[in-house]
């Protein structure tokens, strides 16, 4: 089944839709929504994208990272990809928003709309395969010592969009 993603302006007035990997290889602006999640040490839920995933394979990211559909909130659509993703549910909380344009490599880029939410988490996952290779937790201490020491390791929007969330948090 071919994806599609809302077009939008700056304004997050809807443009129309487009096929996903069109509007990552021309760059143009799309809405999406990112999720952090927590556990009750304050450490900070990492996934670890499949390695068959068409762009950005085998690197860690946030919780959960993707775009809602035409008829969708961005709310329901993180809650629909916490589902496919980990098999999971978590009561999500919206924090801000905010536009970005990053290089993903393969002459692809994320130029999204992205509405943040960040929410608790202390239970199992259920992965699912095709998206997520495995999971774990990190202290936020950790994370910024790996991500220094190995940037290559972390997505390009997950280094943007966390240097985001420590400015409005």
């Amino acid at each position: 089944m071919e994806e599609h993603v809302v077009l939008i302006n700056k304004n997050d007035e809807i443009l129309g839709l487009m096929e996903k990997m069109q509007a990552h290889e021309n760059g143009i602006l799309h809405r999406a929504f990112s999720v952090f999640l927590f556990n009750e040490k304050g450490e900070m839920l990492l996934q670890k994208r499949s390695a068959n995933k068409y762009h950005s394979p085998n690197q860690w990211t946030n919780a959960v990272c993707s775009h809602p559909r035409i008829n969708e909130t961005y709310l329901e659509g993180a809650q629909r990809r916490l589902q496919e993703e980990l098999g999971i549910e978590a009561e999500l909380s919206p924090k801000f928003h905010f536009i970005y344009k990053a290089d993903v490599g393969q002459n692809l880029w994320e130029h999204e709309l992205d509405h943040v939410f960040t929410g608790s988490f202390n239970g199992e996952v259920q992965l699912n395969p095709q998206e997520v290779s495995e999971v774990r937790s990190i202290s936020m201490e950790n994370l910024e010592k790996e991500m220094i020491e190995h940037p290559q390791n972390f997505t390009e929007w997950f280094k943007i969009i966390l240097k985001e969330y420590k400015e409005h948090l």
